[in-house]
């Protein structure tokens, strides 16, 4: 790629290079009874798609299927090349999911809502991308599930990322967003969901301040390596954490998952002594980072995180000795040393992360509410509450240009950036995050200020691609994620029409979102970034959902409106008993 993304694995020896390569290459030749051996172990019919082998699925009686470590492809590589059938329109999209032996979970609702999907969407292409990328997150990133076991005390679930072996809070609560709706209708699904929430509680209890974890240990999985040198404060066990950078957006993913599965469910169950103790620690992260850099008397107040890395960028750092820079005393905004991109702030009240975490607060508030905790409800909603509040007195600003918008980032100092970036959240989504309304005028504003070159330094144009960046993967190179967030934030028709239509010719000719794409280069392998990113195919799916019951008409051979809960009734029962 022309630029790796930082996530990538950046050290790896010759001699594993090699071994790799032996590896692969016997179990080709072991296979390839033709010239054509490889591609036939892939070619299946579209009955085959669907089709589940009964004593496949007795073997996976909670629908989890052991990560496959023998003849089936490493997805990143499965990912970079095309594999029949390929749809009928004019991109030729190929099929991108792996093969059934090859997948990580299973769940028929998941296969229903595909089915029907397929049937009401009128282009070819896009319905092929829906069919590759709804899935995307059972098919390839459930690296560790078990049921109620003696060890674990109920389900765990380790989610990764994707092309990384490792679980970020944020990514894996969008990458499961998606079927929370079905989960009423699969019991499978439903404690695979329980098991992502038990394992978070796990993680941010004792690493409240880390944003990605290694394998459990539990899980029997070898840990790996990001190649970094950090020093970090409250220090961390690296077989235990992959990266502990310090991102706001991470504790509201840890609510938002939560919260994403008690609404849909009804199910409370989890919220059990453990679960208290890791909302309880959240809310302490969120005191200690509301805590300003000097005291009312000018003494420095505690550093509570801290985090150096020896780096060549200056993004994979924070300044002064790692405490980051100085934030004034005069407000409750929340401090965020990093982005959801994983960079670091340049001021640490980012604004988007503030206002997700105001809507995840109040949402979380109201579960507990209802199941009983009111003191922690009341606790986290006076903190939604003065941080809502300080978010419109110093996170908006009126601009010579664009009138009254939101900043980027500040610091109480008066000091702010202007700029935004497609990881989400970011002041794109704010309607999507739940913090305002999309006819919002000040959200009007600022979506003109984003989607401008004049305003917005990480907007980029080309002639293959446009959209919002970042300094993550570079100034050339826009990620899809950005026009994702614009379909689910606009009314407008031709703005929906114009942004799937960049989406589909995007992937270059692969059928799967990338993390970003260099608008000045012809599609290509070297014209995007991470051939497999869960999150960004979990967020397009999230879209085509969110088109299909706003505005079917753009998408769909009829104008009839589909729910995922409209499948779940039509074909779902949730009447299997739990593993136990």
């Amino acid at each position: 790629m022309a630029n790796m993304s930082k996530r990538s694995v950046r050290f790896v020896s010759v001699a594993s290079v090699a071994l790799i390569a032996v590896y692969f290459l016997v179990g080709y030749l072991d296979n390839a009874d033709s010239a054509s051996g490889q591609q036939n172990l892939w070619k299946r019919s579209e009955q085959d798609i669907l089709r589940r082998q009964d004593d496949e699925a007795a073997d996976a009686d909670d629908g989890f299927v052991p990560f496959p470590e023998s003849d089936c492809p490493r997805f990143t590589d499965y990912a970079n090349t095309t594999h029949p059938p390929f749809s009928d329109g004019p991109l030729k999209l190929p099929y991108q999911r792996p093969d059934d032996r090859c997948r990580t979970f299973y769940s028929p609702i998941v296969e229903k809502v595909i089915e029907e999907f397929k049937k009401k969407i009128e282009d070819p292409d896009l319905a092929r991308l829906f069919e590759n990328t709804f899935p995307n997150t059972l098919d390839t990133t459930i690296r560790w599930h078990v049921n109620n076991t003696d060890d674990n005390k109920g389900p765990r679930s380790f989610i990764i990322t994707g092309d990384i072996n490792a679980e970020w809070i944020r990514d894996s609560r969008a990458q499961l967003y998606n079927y929370q709706e079905l989960a009423p209708y699969d019991k499978k699904l439903q404690n695979l969901i329980l098991g992502a929430i038990n394992q978070q509680v796990e993680f941010v209890t004792k690493y409240p301040y880390c944003n990605a974890f290694q394998p459990p240990a539990s899980a029997n999985l070898k840990p790996g390596s990001n190649g970094q040198e950090v020093q970090v404060k409250p220090e961390i066990n690296h077989d235990e954490i992959w990266e502990c950078k310090y991102e706001i957006d991470s504790i509201s993913s840890f609510f938002g998952l939560s919260t994403d599965y008690y609404e849909a469910t009804g199910d409370g169950s989890f919220i059990n002594d453990a679960w208290i103790k890791a909302a309880e620690t959240e809310i302490k992260t969120i005191r200690e980072q509301q805590t300003p850099t000097f005291a009312p008397n000018g003494t420095l107040n505690p550093v509570y995180y801290s985090f150096e890395s020896k780096t060549w960028v200056s993004t994979g750092t924070l300044s002064l000795e790692g405490a980051g820079n100085p934030v004034n005393n005069n407000t409750n905004l929340i401090k965020s040393q990093f982005r959801p991109s994983d960079d670091s702030s340049i001021y640490p009240f980012f604004i988007p992360g503030n206002a997700q975490a105001v809507a995840e607060l109040k949402r979380a508030a109201a579960m507990l509410k209802k199941e009983g905790h009111k003191s922690l409800a009341n606790e986290m909603n006076d903190i939604a509450k003065k941080v809502e509040k300080d978010i419109w007195e110093y996170g908006t600003y009126d601009h010579p240009v664009f009138g009254e918008v939101f900043a980027f980032e500040v610091d109480g100092y008066e000091g702010r950036l202007f700029m935004d970036d497609a990881n989400i959240p970011s002041l794109l989504t704010l309607p999507d995050v739940g913090f305002l309304n999309m006819d919002d005028e000040t959200y009007q504003n600022t979506r003109k200020m984003i989607f401008s070159a004049k305003g917005n330094p990480y907007y980029v144009e080309g002639e293959h691609f446009k959209g919002i960046g970042g300094p993550h993967a570079g100034i050339a190179y826009a990620w899809p994620m950005s026009q994702i967030g614009r379909i689910r934030t606009t009314d407008d028709d031709d703005e929906i029409k114009e942004a799937l239509k960049l989406l589909k010719n995007s992937t270059s000719g692969l059928g799967l979102m990338h993390e970003s794409i260099n608008v000045f280069e012809p599609p290509g392998p070297n014209s995007f970034t991470r051939p497999w990113f869960a999150w960004v195919n979990t967020e397009f799916a999230r879209s085509i959902i969110d088109v299909a019951q706003r505005k079917p008409h753009l998408i769909f051979k009829n104008d009839e409106k589909l729910t995922l809960d409209d499948i779940g009734k039509k074909y779902g029962g949730n009447t299997e008993d739990s593993d136990d």
